[in-house]
């Protein structure tokens, strides 16, 4: 069975960027899931002076083992001020520094919601942008609008966005079966 690990560049305790991560890795069948909390990973903020001081953390070297285990991501970005979190950022860059291609060319399929009509567009045409360049497989994309709007109940209640979501699930699926 192949392993999916699914998590959202947010340290939010209610992100719903988490629960779309989370939602959106239980559609891929015949896969075992594991949903990361960027919480449980917990890190100083990066820099070279630091890194210097006292190496690498465990957290980004432990953060690193699950990417590298898994057969595919499902990473859902939260938006702050039009770009990544820090959280995500940071994590980013700590495991950037143990290994440059730290998305290993494993499927991804990227993702971002908010509470207003963009979804979160912007940060995901960032990622788009930025991930192949550190090993990122981007193989689907899907911006959810208005999350409270159209997601009830853990789930998406939008028909056209759940096809459109299906869609993309599809493509991770064929890609981690491939």
């Amino acid at each position: 069975m192949k392993t999916i690990i699914a998590f959202a560049g947010s340290d939010s305790k209610t992100s719903i960027n988490k629960k779309l991560a989370a939602y959106t890795a239980g559609l891929v069948e015949d896969a075992e899931v594991k949903v990361l909390d960027l919480n449980d990973y917990e890190l100083p903020l990066y820099g070279i002076d630091r890194e210097n001081e006292i190496g690498i953390p465990e957290n980004a070297h432990a953060f690193l083992k699950e990417i590298k285990a898994a057969d595919g991501i499902v990473l859902s970005l939260a938006e702050h001020n039009g770009a990544y979190a820090t959280v995500f950022k940071n994590i980013f860059d700590w495991m950037s520094r143990i290994d440059g291609k730290l998305w290993s060319d494993k499927p991804m399929l990227v993702m971002a919601t908010s509470l207003g009509a963009r979804g979160g567009q912007t940060v995901l045409d960032i990622a788009k942008g930025r991930l192949p360049y550190m090993g990122g497989n981007i193989v689907g994309d899907y911006s959810l609008p208005s999350f409270n709007d159209n997601f009830k109940d853990g789930k998406l209640i939008d028909a056209a966005l759940l096809e459109k979501l299906q869609a993309e699930v599809a493509k991770l699926k064929v890609a981690i079966h491939s």
